[in-house]
């Protein structure tokens, strides 16, 4: 499946939305878009995971990989996972200690 992302403002918050497969064709377009976001000024991002069908290593680093962007400028990386399969794959690997993950988008700039 192709990946779409979308970005838009949530208070003072941008999410990015992403809908399809995060892998290693499509990961690198994730991490376009959150140094993008972090090079245009917006530090507070929310990454929308609700509509990603998989998720494999390759993304799970873009992810990390925003993480460490977003913090080294000073803001704060959110996610919204409602698959329960993508979530096993934060919590198999740790990484849900690590992010805070929320359920929507308002509890997650909440």
């Amino acid at each position: 499946m192709d990946l779409e992302i979308d970005t838009y403002a949530h208070d003072d918050w941008w999410v990015v939305s992403v809908h399809g497969d995060v892998d290693i064709a499509t990961a690198p377009r994730l991490r376009e878009v959150v140094i993008g976001l972090v090079s245009d000024g917006h530090l507070d991002v929310v990454i929308d995971l609700g509509a990603v069908d998989f998720l494999d290593s390759t993304g799970l680093g873009a992810i990390v990989g925003a993480l460490k962007r977003v913090r080294t400028h000073g803001g704060d990386l959110r996610l919204v996972c409602t698959n329960s399969r993508i979530r096993k794959v934060f919590e198999l690997t740790g990484l849900d200690r690590v992010f805070v993950m929320a359920d929507s988008i308002e509890t997650a700039v909440g």
